[in-house]
């Protein structure tokens, strides 16, 4: 694998959990680097070597200044979905390059195949993808490991309980590092284009164990209770969209008594194991002490 186009590489979701560390990784692999972002201030938050250029997805003609002269751009689409069609095509116009941070809902997994509006709109950006001419990467990673910091992390700092819905659901938590290491490199090596990659961590795991695992990390135990599906409807109420509730309630109920899906894609594209949720977990341990 080599890199053959030294243009500038335009990173969308900049600040984000995958984003900002895309721009590290390809700033230490001395690629120049440009962010997206709809906020001034954000700028701040970036390495000064970072060029950054104000625009907003749901206006697509304010991308253009940033996609002017650049190669590639990591797509992370966070925004409604009426403006898919112009970005892309905006995308198109500009430069040679697409990598797409999508979702495995074509996995043949009952956890991936819960209908839910997230899986129509990146479905929907996929296909404008390949009506155009871009050479296109498509990432599709599983479960965040990072989601259980939005998930439990209240309830273990306040030193509570943890009750969830279906603790016995099994998933294959990735890394974020690993997830933003694959997007790094088939941004800016050759030879990947026309990829599609599903991202998952090495092991299957239930969502207690999980919690067993960041107990195990903070060196105390954490109990963890069932909560009824129902229970958990009205604790989310006010807090996520109905739709991401049922999504999130049937995905795990459907993964009841199964192993997750596990690809070795991680170690095949970064040549090094994908990290353990354990590992993440001594990584990520004080945000599971100290408020955020």
């Amino acid at each position: 694998m080599h890199r053959t186009d030294t243009s500038p590489v335009l990173v969308t979701g900049a600040t984000g959990r995958v984003g900002r560390v895309v721009i590290d990784l390809l700033l230490d692999a001395g690629v120049p680097v440009r962010a997206l972002t709809r906020r001034a201030e954000a700028a701040a938050t970036l390495p000064p070597k970072v060029e950054v250029f104000l625009g907003d997805l749901t206006a697509p003609e304010s991308l253009d200044p940033a996609l002017t002269g650049a190669g590639a751009v990591l797509l992370v689409w966070t925004a409604p979905p009426q403006t898919a069609a112009a970005v892309v095509e905006r995308l198109a116009a500009h430069v040679r390059r697409v990598v797409f941070l999508s979702s495995p809902h074509r996995t043949p997994h009952p956890l991936f195949q819960q209908p839910n509006p997230m899986a129509v709109l990146h479905a929907d950006i996929e296909r404008h993808i390949a009506a155009s001419d871009l050479e296109s990467t498509i990432i599709r990673p599983g479960m965040f490991a990072s989601n259980s910091l939005a998930w439990w992390a209240p309830a273990i700092r306040a030193g509570e309980v943890v009750r969830w819905p279906y603790g016995a659901a099994a998933s294959a938590p990735v890394d974020d590092r690993d997830i933003a290491a694959v997007a790094a490199r088939t941004l800016h090596l050759d030879g990947y284009a026309g990829g599609d990659y599903v991202l998952t961590g090495p092991e299957s795991l239930t969502q207690a164990e999980q919690v067993g695992l960041i107990a195990d990390a903070l060196g105390h135990p954490i109990t963890f209770e069932e909560m009824t599906p129902d229970e958990f409807r009205r604790l989310s109420e006010g807090t996520a969209p109905r739709s991401v509730v049922d999504m999130l309630l049937t995905a795990w109920s459907s993964a009841v008594g199964q192993p997750a899906y596990l690809t070795d894609t991680v170690a095949d594209i970064l040549g090094t194991a994908p990290r353990t949720f354990r590992q993440w977990a001594a990584d990520h341990a004080t945000a599971f002490t100290e408020a955020s």
